[in-house]
């Protein structure tokens, strides 16, 4: 099968559970990032990570809420079905308010390497330059491949943290990329 994804931004009424019917979000980890006193180190911390039906749901209820608060979401479709999708938000935050925050940002299993973070990344990154951001701050998942696969675009650890962000997912590495 030709692989020839088409990239668009979704509005608030199509993102539904269906729309998530053949995504897999499951990632097994091994080792992550973590941060010992004023350094990063990488320990072995092996887990599966997946969503439930739950957390799909919960999911849905936050990108229809992205796009209702004048937000973005993005879609990487292949013959048809959702294999990746980001989310910026509108609302900016920062000393200046100079982050645009990146809430989502997840390709499907099989779909991964193959450069569809990559585009939907930098569609969030566009979105967000247009609306005046200086930076698009990212939360990331501390497995080392997710933190490989920000750093090879240009990200860095962020100069302001969010203490939201830092508070919801106490292991997840704060992140900037300037726009």
């Amino acid at each position: 099968m030709d692989f020839k994804p088409e990239y668009r931004k979704l509005n608030q009424d199509e993102i539904n559970i269906k729309l998530f019917s053949q995504f897999c979000r499951s990632q097994v980890v091994t080792d992550c990032w973590r941060r010992e006193g004023d350094a990063w180190v990488i320990k072995a911390d092996p887990f599966t990570d997946d969503w439930s039906g739950d957390d799909y749901a919960f999911l849905v209820k936050c990108l229809r809420n992205t796009v209702l608060t004048g937000g973005a979401v993005f879609g990487a479709f292949q013959g048809g079905a959702l294999k990746g999708f980001a989310s910026v938000e509108a609302e900016r935050f920062g000393s200046r308010g100079q982050y645009a925050d990146l809430t989502a940002l997840h390709v499907s299993l099989e779909l991964r390497g193959r450069g569809v973070g990559r585009k939907l990344f930098l569609l969030a990154a566009d979105c967000a330059r247009e609306r005046g951001a200086e930076k698009l701050y990212i939360s990331a998942h501390s497995a080392v491949e997710t933190q490989a696969f920000y750093r090879s675009l240009g990200c860095v650890e962020a100069e302001e943290y969010s203490a939201a962000h830092v508070a919801q997912e106490p292991y997840d590495c704060q992140l900037e990329y300037r726009l």
